[in-house]
């Protein structure tokens, strides 16, 4: 009993893209296209500009609410004008003292915000 001969084995092909040869596009970085002043590098500072905007914006309309209110809440309601705490009148307690936590407070919100604006726009830069 003879063992018949095992068939060849078939020869190994590899397989690869037909694009494997064709060059690659070279990815460059988004601070230098903002360094260099390209049309990328311009969308790129425009959109942090405009989020910028947007947001002193917001905090500027916030302020004119808030300060512009207060004479205007006194003009509504005349009855309030006449109100005293503390041997102080009301609308002056409130522009002397009371306008100026809250002055704080958008002040303190506005620049967390800027930063965070700031900190996205890196991450978005460094990614590129």
């Amino acid at each position: 009993m003879s063992e018949a001969p095992s068939p060849p084995r078939p020869r190994r092909v590899r397989v690869t893209s037909p694009r494997t040869g064709a060059a690659r596009a070279q990815r460059v970085p988004a601070a230098r296209e903002i360094d260099e002043q390209t049309l990328l590098g311009e969308v790129y500072m425009t959109s942090l500009l405009r989020s910028q905007l947007r947001l002193a914006l917001l905090a500027l309309a916030t302020l004119a609410l808030l300060v512009g209110g207060i004479p205007l809440l006194f003009w509504l309601f005349p009855d309030l004008s006449s109100v005293v705490v503390l041997a102080v009148p009301l609308p002056w307690l409130l522009l002397a003292f009371a306008v100026y936590p809250f002055l704080f407070g958008i002040g303190w919100l506005y620049v967390r915000a800027a930063e965070r604006n700031e900190r996205d726009f890196a991450d978005v830069v460094d990614r590129s």
